[in-house]
């Protein structure tokens, strides 16, 4: 029996699992997809593999799980990995998809796995303000009109808020990224021991899109 955390290493499986830890629930294994796939409907692509440091910071087991990430078909490596761990509690950072929440649960009904979404239909601004106060956040991908390079990188903080806002009555921008506008990753947090410092990285920007990549990183004390 093993409680766990589908984790990206995102803003939202960060904050999800720390809304569970703090309610009271242990959790044992952190699960993340290292996706073949830039464009996985299901699992996030950039500095996947740096999210070793995060479950070090954290004092969580940590396993990783690789996957062509095809549509439809990544959902078969996620329900074997479920099952070969054991899992009896997920927790997700699902937040407003239904494409990706319908079919967890379908795979965690089956399997009579509890599953838990403590973020679902969160509101923005809030989870915004509670990740801008309490944890170190940065953009890790955009892809959506009106974010572009200079976005890469920056700190999720109540300037950035005001700038979403704007974008979001502007061109419509999800203000938690739900439809693909950006990714993050997670720096410090609550629950973080110790807190990541990144020694290299650079940006890939092709005029639409664009990604940070965390090149080089280290844990260092609070």
């Amino acid at each position: 029996m093993t409680n766990a955390c589908l984790f990206s290493g995102g803003k939202d499986s960060t904050l999800a699992l720390h809304k569970v830890v703090n309610s009271g629930i242990k959790i044992e294994l952190l699960i993340t997809f290292l996706s073949e796939n830039k464009f996985s409907y299901m699992f996030h692509y950039p500095n996947a593999k740096q999210t070793s440091l995060q479950a070090e910071a954290l004092g969580i087991k940590q396993i990783f799980i690789k996957t062509e990430g095809k549509k439809e078909e990544e959902l078969k490596d996620l329900e074997k990995a479920l099952v070969e761990n054991n899992v009896t509690l997920l927790v997700t950072g699902a937040t407003y998809s239904r494409y990706q929440a319908d079919r967890i649960q379908k795979i965690t009904d089956k399997h009579k796995i509890e599953n838990i979404a403590p973020l679902w239909h969160i509101d923005p601004i809030s989870e915004l303000t509670e990740l801008s106060e309490n944890f170190n956040v940065i953009i890790s991908a955009v892809a959506a009109e009106g974010l572009n390079e200079t976005h890469l990188g920056r700190k999720i903080d109540n300037k950035l808020i005001e700038e979403l806002k704007i974008l979001n009555k502007k061109n419509g921008i999800n203000l938690v990224f739900e439809g693909g506008e950006a990714e993050s990753f997670v720096l410090d947090g609550p629950l973080f021991k110790k807190s990541i410092k990144i020694l290299k990285s650079k940006k890939e920007w092709n005029g639409e899109r664009g990604v940070f990549e965390i090149q080089e990183a280290i844990l260092e004390n609070k």
